[in-house]
């Protein structure tokens, strides 16, 4: 149940060992890629970067990750100094596509065990250098820890909740700094760790631990705390009450959501329910989280939800000889 879409690299993608039922072959442009195979069911995407018009220009490979699932789609990249630089590969992280190679070998690794941005991350330039100057003249640091704001969109969803428990569970493989930002609700966890501060403070303590690995931050109502994060979650508790009186007060603003890191937190929603909240939202939920016992230590649901934000236990000898195998960069 695969497709493929070859141009220069055809032969290279057809003596692959793996069963084709839809093929293009040529040069397109991204969007007749999309209209071909938006609704069509497969299970993997072998993409030969050269079949697509331009492709040199991020912007086209942009539309490809709105339009189609990439966490299914393979990317072969060419030899070309465009496609193979740093600064391309980190932009294709930026926009969400993590498995790209340069050789047959990388494509049936990736086809079999999928990269998550963890797996990427080493590569992932989080600020260009024509930002850099400007980034420095806010605090903002540049390199270092991965920065994750977590912020509630209906009121009191559990962002400071799920931020604590993230840390506790990301702390056993990762150096992890918790801060909430104008509030003073970490207080009632009784864990020294975790930090409490404000608007004026919050850029000095994040750059005094950047020797961490994970930086997670409660934003609250803080724009500055915003401004730092790398990324952000967005949680909203789907009861009725809740959603009526979010909609009341703020209509548009699940509008504003869209290609947004959504989360469903507190949810006893089915799967189905789900499916129908999307709908009825036009929002693509990101994960749907149920309620979390903070005296457990460790929680399957929480674990799949940060595997599924890209962290997973890795050590350097194995990324290092994955990265040989997929042709990318060294750590």
């Amino acid at each position: 149940m695969n497709v493929v879409v070859t141009n220069r690299y055809k032969s290279l993608i057809e003596n692959l060992d793996i069963d084709i039922i839809k093929e293009m072959n040529g040069e397109f442009d991204v969007e007749e890629i999309i209209s071909t195979f938006q609704n069509f069911f497969f299970q993997r995407m072998i993409l030969d970067i050269t079949a697509i018009k331009n492709y040199q220009d991020i912007k086209n490979l942009q539309k490809l990750s709105i339009a189609l699932d990439m966490d299914k789609v393979i990317l072969l990249l060419d030899n070309t100094p465009e496609s193979s630089s740093r600064e391309y590969q980190s932009n294709l992280i930026s926009i969400g596509i993590y498995n790209f190679t340069r050789n047959a070998e990388g494509i049936m690794y990736l086809y079999n065990h999928p990269n998550s941005y963890r797996d990427v991350a080493h590569i992932h330039q989080l600020i260009d250098p024509e930002r850099e100057e400007e980034a420095n003249k806010f605090g903002i640091p540049t390199v270092g820890p991965r920065i994750i704001g977590v912020k509630n969109v209906t009121v009191q969803s559990g962002a400071t909740t799920l931020v604590y428990m993230m840390k506790k569970h990301l702390e056993k493989n990762y150096k992890v700094t918790a801060i909430e930002v104008n509030k003073r609700d970490f207080h009632y966890f009784h864990d020294k760790e975790l930090i409490s501060t404000d608007d004026t403070s919050v850029t000095n303590i994040v750059n005094k631990h950047s020797d961490s690995d994970v930086i997670l931050i409660d934003i609250n109502d803080s724009s500055v705390a915003e401004n730092l994060c790398h990324e952000i979650i967005y949680l909203i508790e789907p009861s009725i009450i809740k959603l009526n009186k979010f909609m009341l007060i703020n209509g548009k603003k699940l509008e504003q959501l869209k290609k947004k890191t959504v989360i469903l937190n507190q949810s006893l929603l089915t799967s189905k329910d789900v499916l129908d909240f999307e709908y009825e939202s036009k929002l693509k939920i990101f994960f749907n989280m149920p309620p979390l016992n903070e005296r457990e230590s460790d929680i399957h649901v929480l674990n799949v939800f940060l595997t599924r934000l890209g962290f997973d236990k890795q050590n350097t000898e194995d990324m290092t000889k994955k990265n040989k195998i997929l042709g990318l960069f060294s750590i």
